[in-house]
């Protein structure tokens, strides 16, 4: 007999079977589809854990939850039998997408619509580069451009959401400790796994809330498909017998009053202020005091206007402004000294003679317009290993915190140097890429930058991975001289950059008492 799709959902579940396919904006990844686990450890104390915008867990509240044995919860479990008793294919498939978990699909979402709005403005007539309007998000350009710095910083918001408002979850589970529904009624039938954390509130209504609150902000064009979402997760919990709806209403008031504060930070930040032009003719002036003789110029036609110019100014996560001062490089090879003639030499001979596999490297790291982004792939690698790592919710958003806000911190320290230095790219001394030129200085590399740091971060969370990880890196690095995009001392000084802004949040982790 052919088995029936919920017969092949059970049969996944039970048995953690994996299909290639998995959505994905580089169409030449392929990755498992993700299923749902118990995870390795509850993490029972995580509401003790230290957070980034919450003073403690109690500056959000949740009311009482109803005893198990009240009219109300025995009429919440009556709900929740018929709801998840006879599911349609589609209730099937959506409790299986979102049993792959809260955070993970989430940060998925979040990358989708990165790569949907990484599109750079087409010039006008007139030869001049619209800016997208936040107040009119669909018109023509589309807010926002999520170019890497934006995307960056977006996920890092969602993320730090995500985890403070975990936290604050963990510690009013384990407050009222109201047990699972099917631990209350075994005749409460359930899709996935069920882990000895307490239901209320819903660990999974706290991450839709607090990820839409910041993602409706980040991306205002997309309110209608958010909120989408958010619905068909929640309803996917009683479709999957996991939770009653008292559980999910408060969820969602925590996640919502989480997101509030952190949006409150974000609206304070400096963002506003990233893309001032006026402020590129001082830029330059100050970076030929300084002794750049040769300064970078936009190679488009129309000459496009540089890409978020003082995104340098930005607040940072890990560190103070001083320490970003401190984190700056020293300047790179002056064109004419010796060892700028060595590298573009090097880079000349890549060119003339580039092989497949470096052509491969180039490609795949690309992650240009119509990609999430270098931060984007970062975030992906983070949320794919802890996935394999069976974390908690808890757990994962707070791994995704930490490679999330030192990816913004990254993108601010590496925007503030290249606007400081104003290097020219390689493009201006006649070589050719085909992995397409980016809109602003070359020194020092972002792709080294994000990759060194996060790399750093990640091989802290999981060490039997850490020389994985930093091979990624340096091969990322790489593939940016392969791409014919940066010189060698773009990519060295990125990496090392990266590996100090990385060994910040790694401090931070290593006192925020999950046991790092």
């Amino acid at each position: 007999m052919k088995p029936t799709y919920r017969t092949l959902v059970v049969i996944s579940l039970a048995l953690g079977l994996v299909s290639t396919g998995l959505i994905s904006c580089d169409k030449t990844i392929e990755e498992p589809q993700r299923v749902g686990y118990a995870p390795a450890d509850v993490d029972a104390s995580a509401g003790t854990w230290k957070t980034y915008i919450l003073t403690s867990p109690a500056s959000v509240t949740v009311a009482s939850p109803s005893a198990t044995s009240s009219a109300d919860y025995q009429a919440e479990l009556t709900e929740l039998r018929s709801k998840s008793t006879s599911l349609t294919p589609e209730q099937q498939e959506a409790v299986v997408y979102w049993g792959a978990g809260a955070v993970y699909r989430w940060n998925e979402i979040a990358r989708e619509l990165a790569a949907r709005y990484n599109v750079p403005p087409a010039s006008n007539a007139d030869g001049k580069y619209p800016i997208p309007d936040a107040a009119n998000p669909l018109a023509d350009p589309k807010f926002p451009f999520a170019n890497p710095p934006y995307t960056a910083r977006a996920l890092a918001y969602m993320s730090v959401a995500q985890y403070d408002a975990l936290v604050a979850a963990w510690n009013y589970k384990y407050a009222f400790k109201r047990l699972a529904p099917s631990k209350v009624d075994a005749t409460i039938r359930v899709a996935l796994p069920v882990s000895a954390l307490p239901a209320y509130p819903s660990e999974d209504a706290v991450v839709a809330a607090a990820s839409a609150v910041v993602l409706k902000a980040m991306f205002p064009g997309e309110v209608a498909f958010i909120d989408a979402k958010v619905a068909e997760h929640r309803n996917s919990r009683q479709w999957a017998g996991m939770n009653v709806t008292s559980d999910l209403t408060a969820g969602a008031d925590l996640g919502m009053q989480v997101g509030a504060k952190v949006m409150a930070r974000a609206r304070a930040d400096g963002m506003s202020t990233s893309n001032n032009q006026t402020l590129t003719a001082g830029m330059i002036e100050a970076a030929k005091s300084r002794g750049q003789a040769d300064i970078w110029l936009s190679q488009e036609s129309p000459a496009r206007p540089p890409m978020l110019p003082n995104y340098g100014a930005v607040s940072t996560w890990n560190f103070d402004r001083a320490t970003l001062v401190k984190l700056r490089p020293g300047p790179a090879p002056q064109p004419g000294t010796e060892q700028f003639i060595k590298e573009l030499d090097e880079l000349k001979a890549i060119q003339k003679n580039q092989t497949r596999e470096q052509a491969r490297i180039a490609n795949y790291w690309a992650d240009g317009a119509g990609s999430y982004t270098p931060p984007g792939h970062w975030h992906r690698t983070a949320a794919d290993a802890a996935h394999e790592a069976k974390f908690s919710e808890v757990r994962m958003a707070r791994t995704l915190a930490l490679v999330g806000t030192t990816l913004q911190d990254a993108s601010v320290c590496c925007w503030e140097t290249k606007f400081y230095y104003y290097t020219p790219r390689p493009q201006q001394f006649g070589l050719k890429t085909s992995v397409g030129v980016p809109n602003f200085p070359s020194y020092a590399s972002g792709h080294s930058t994000f990759s060194a740091a996060a790399a750093i971060v990640l091989g802290t969370v999981f060490p039997n991975r850490a020389d994985e990880f930093w091979a990624k890196a340096v091969e990322a690095s790489d593939s940016r001289m392969y791409g014919l995009i940066h010189f060698r001392s773009d990519c060295s000084v990125g990496l090392e950059c990266g590996k100090k802004i990385g060994s910040y949040a790694v401090l931070r982790g290593k006192a925020d008492g999950s046991g790092l």
